[in-house]
């Protein structure tokens, strides 16, 4: 390893400076979770993986969240993945920012808040909270608990789709959340445009446009997220507000080509000049592409195990295996996989991971 084998991941520490890095527009897949036959963590593929998406060019990595598997608590290896994950990309060499850390926190108040004290401790930036535990709960819970957290990690909301264990949280959840001090973003991730405007209302009825950066995690509408202006109403005039970047699970595949997607969604909205047919037609491509992996036929279940399908056919997995075993591909999904690979294989990245695939493995 050179002189820049070793990362100081100290950079983010900084509230205020972990915002500006991330409006700048980042790339962050969800970390998927390596398993052998025998469904046992795999340190060795769980590395390659997390390689693969610093070479790519990921500006940061969520790991514990949804794609990781929220099992990996019941099963123990919490703060393994979380551990393996930041010892690789502290180890790693890299010339680009070190990249922002973001871990899962899940559960009611006690677990949210001794999984953000482990994070932290382990040297990471943020908490992708899930509120999945508190269903049932009003907003007055749900801002306590919040609250709570954030008193432990700096915060990035996340409204989980319904479809895969998500709460229906309307704007008046989101301008008292986009209000607590600690709260640097929002993963939108309802796959609803109209849930997804009440995200935006909320932040922006909260004043805090500037202040809590929006990140999309729509993996059905990735593209006219990220150059679509959202307007809400504040004071009888339009507060317009943007993307910067995405937190997905589709982006734990095809990850260079991810990249270069927000580069081009971030440079037309930076040129000011109408967005061209081509790319907006991107957007249609890509959701495509994301209802075979994400299995949408049967309603998301093998949304997981699709991702660990096309990461299987490039090597960087050696197969599907999930922690729970009714989890994987859906009947049809594998073909509806071999579809999209085929008809829009310029998306994919199978060129760059060949190339690498190796080096990352040893």
């Amino acid at each position: 390893m050179d002189a820049q084998a070793v990362i100081s991941l100290d950079t983010w520490r900084d509230a205020d400076a972990l915002r500006r890095r991330l409006r700048e527009g980042l790339v962050i897949p969800a970390h998927p979770l390596a398993l052998d036959a025998g469904r046992r963590f795999d340190a060795r593929r769980q590395r390659a993986l997390t390689r693969y998406y610093l070479d790519a060019g990921s500006g940061g990595l969520a790991v514990g969240v949804h794609t990781t598997q929220f099992a990996i608590r019941e099963a123990g290896l919490y703060e393994t993945v979380l551990g393996q994950a930041i010892e690789t990309a502290r180890a790693w060499p890299r010339q680009a920012p070190p990249p922002v850390m973001v871990a899962g926190v899940c559960g009611r108040t006690a677990q949210a808040v001794t999984e953000a004290r482990l994070a932290v401790g382990l040297g990471y930036h943020a908490g992708l909270l899930s509120l999945a535990a508190l269903k049932g709960e009003d907003d007055d819970a749900l801002i306590a608990h919040c609250e709570a957290v954030a008193r432990e990690i700096a915060l990035v909301g996340f409204y989980l789709q319904p479809a895969v264990g998500g709460l229906e949280l309307g704007a008046a959840f989101w301008a008292r959340f986009a209000a607590i001090g600690n709260v640097v973003a929002i993963k939108v991730a309802p796959f609803d445009r109209y849930r997804t405007l009440d995200v935006v209302r909320g932040v922006v009825a909260a004043r805090a446009e500037e202040r809590v950066v929006l990140y999309t995690g729509n993996d059905d509408h990735i593209v006219l997220d990220l150059v679509t202006p959202f307007a809400a109403m504040r004071d009888g005039r339009p507060v317009t507000v943007r993307f910067r970047g995405g937190l997905l699970g589709h982006w734990s595949v095809w990850t260079k080509r991810a990249l270069e997607l927000l580069e081009r969604c971030n440079a037309a909205v930076a040129s000011g000049a109408a967005i061209d047919g081509e790319l907006l037609a991107l957007d249609s491509r890509v959701t495509d592409c994301n209802s075979a992996f994400f299995d949408v036929a049967h309603h998301f279940h093998g949304c997981i195990a699709g991702c660990h399908e096309v990461l299987r056919r490039q090597g960087l997995l050696e197969g599907t295996w999930c922690l729970d075993p009714n989890e994987g591909l859906s009947p049809g999904q594998a073909e509806e996989i071999d579809r999209v690979l085929e008809v829009h294989a310029d998306l994919g990245d199978d060129a760059f991971v060949a190339a690498n695939l190796e080096r990352w493995l040893r």
